[in-house]
């Protein structure tokens, strides 16, 4: 996959980077969360507009080209900086904080703005689908079977309201390289979206793992010193 980049980053480097970039990703959501509220007068508007398109031409001087991707070090700490739910660079995302466990389950507690809304006052249910697909995924690659989503089913109980909630998932079975995935978000007063999905190892990945198993194999056994 190419937008799998290994980097020669250290540990100390990427919480820097995370620093810098995080708050960076949060004033641009307070700033969307502003534009969709705000009544401030035409001149104010007009001024505003000047100003963020100046600084977005500042943050274009220099880019990487196409996607952030995800980014790995020799120690295998990835950034999926970009993820549309979980991506700490890109302002689209919640971002959401996803804790995990090795059984294969995800959950997280996240806020949902103005910028998320479909019906009035509640969550656009392709946003929740969104976060969903996400969290599935999530408790698939905690459990050691990760992969990418083949089939996804939601089942909307009631209206998300915005505010403050919780997506919990985990792995229901795995069968071959599909692993299926059981996940909800709810609000205080309980579940408002349900969700299943496939995860499929995709083909490429299998060949890795089996070249990985393959030279595992042919490696001499270790030397014993006594």
């Amino acid at each position: 996959m190419s937008r799998y980049v290994q980097e020669d980053v250290s540990s100390e480097e990427i919480e820097r980077q995370r620093a810098l970039y995080g708050p960076l990703a949060q004033s641009v959501r307070e700033l969307a969360d502003a534009v969709i509220r705000t009544e401030v007068d035409d001149a104010e508007i007009a001024a505003a507009r000047a100003g963020i398109e100046a600084i977005t031409e500042r943050l274009r001087e220099r880019q990487i080209a196409g996607s952030y991707g995800v980014r790995f070090n020799a120690a295998g700490e990835g950034r999926a900086w970009g993820n549309a739910v979980v991506g700490t660079r890109n302002p689209v995302a919640p971002p959401l904080k996803v804790h995990h466990d090795s059984s294969g389950r995800a959950w997280a507690e996240f806020h949902l703005g103005a910028a998320y809304e479909g019906p009035p006052g509640l969550v656009h249910g392709g946003v929740s689908a969104l976060i969903l697909d996400q969290m599935l995924g999530e408790a698939a690659g905690a459990g050691g079977k990760p992969g990418m989503t083949g089939t996804l089913t939601l089942r909307y109980r009631r209206g998300t309201p915005l505010g403050e909630l919780r997506a919990e998932a985990h792995i229901d079975r795995v069968e071959g390289v599909k692993t299926y995935a059981v996940g909800h978000v709810a609000d205080a007063e309980g579940v408002t979206v349900e969700a299943e999905g496939v995860f499929i190892l995709p083909k490429w990945a299998c060949r890795a793992l089996e070249k990985q198993a393959r030279e595992q194999q042919d490696e001499p056994p270790p030397t014993r010193f006594e």
